[in-house]
């Protein structure tokens, strides 16, 4: 899938996601940007280089392990005659290894509402992403409502509303300690009774090692089914890209719990370890429908996987 127009001449996006790989970049830049110093012979310590420079980004072993495979098999068959070509050739084929988790975040129109519910570890930043996806919705012309079901951490009611009140979006909220699942069925009989087209439910931060609070998300998703067996339409699950590897493991226990459907990326600009998109792409293969490219309520973008590489192994 090709995502041409969004890299096309190096526009303001590009900038944008280009700064905040800023930190993955450089630490590739070891093994990848010795790479464009000129066309050198391919050799073992280059091919050293780069392996550490992937691993260091947190690409993972297994990934790592692939992507070398391939480009060593083919340095051999004299396929890379040079390390400007390999550098080409990775590029290549990390794009064509995270291409299949770009996919557009639709809502259909037979949906309404459109129930997402949003999943994820205290901290990875889901309950500001909850905004972010309300103002992007927003622009695409779909009313929008938010269900504060995190009751459980101290100010969440408050931070959701706040993010309402800044989209103004409305928020069906109760106090803190309520029952998550009631708030959440609340809100879906409201959304209904108002012709709302899209509910975004929060739910409490989740260590995802805790069985019960997993059970928890389970039986809030069983509750809404009694009002639409169809819902929730999506279950988005919230990685901040600076916890590396441990992602793989926050996907399996959600997945398990709730049916995680897609993918939003958050932290991007304070992380060297953006390369656990690769290893996503390989073990999960969940869509990464967003990804967070910095503090702004804008800076929630749809994932592209050819501005995601370049960006990445740019030159600068």
């Amino acid at each position: 899938m090709s995502d041409t127009k969004e890299n096309g001449g190096k526009g303001g996006f590009w900038k944008r996601l280009s700064a905040s790989l800023g930190k993955t970049r450089s630490q590739l830049a070891a093994g990848v940007g010795n790479l464009l110093l000129g066309e050198k012979e391919i050799d073992q310590e280059v091919l050293d280089d780069l392996e550490t420079a992937l691993l260091l980004t947190d690409v993972g072993i297994d990934t790592t392990q692939e992507i070398m495979a391939d480009l060593s098999r083919r340095v051999r068959r004299k396929e890379l005659n040079d390390t400007v070509a390999l550098h080409g050739a990775l590029g290549l084929l990390l794009k064509e290894l995270v291409d299949p988790l770009v996919k557009p975040f639709e809502v259909p129109a037979a949906d309404r509402p459109f129930v997402i519910f949003m999943v994820g570890v205290n901290g990875a930043g889901k309950t500001t992403s909850i905004g972010k996806l309300a103002r992007y919705l927003k622009q695409q012309g779909l009313s929008v409502m938010l269900a504060a079901g995190d009751t459980f951490r101290a100010a969440a009611v408050e931070q959701l509303q706040a993010w309402g009140e800044r989209n103004d979006v409305a928020v069906v909220a109760q106090g803190q300690g309520a029952d998550s699942a009631s708030v959440v069925y609340d809100a879906v009989q409201a959304a209904e009774s108002r012709g709302i087209d899209v509910l975004i439910a929060d739910t409490a931060g989740r260590l995802q090692a805790k069985t019960n609070l997993m059970e928890e998300l389970a039986k809030i998703k069983r509750v809404v089914q009694r009002l639409n067996a169809r819902a929730p339409h999506e279950v988005l699950l919230v990685l901040d890209a600076g916890v590396g590897q441990n992602a793989l493991s926050q996907v399996r226990e959600f997945d398990a719990a709730t049916g995680v459907t897609g993918l939003i990326l958050t932290k991007l600009d304070g992380t060297a370890k953006a390369g656990v998109v690769f290893a996503i792409a390989r073990q999960v293969r969940k869509p990464i429908y967003f990804i967070g490219i910095g503090e702004g309520i804008d800076d929630l973008k749809p994932f592209a996987a050819e501005s995601f590489v370049d960006a990445l192994l740019a030159n600068e």
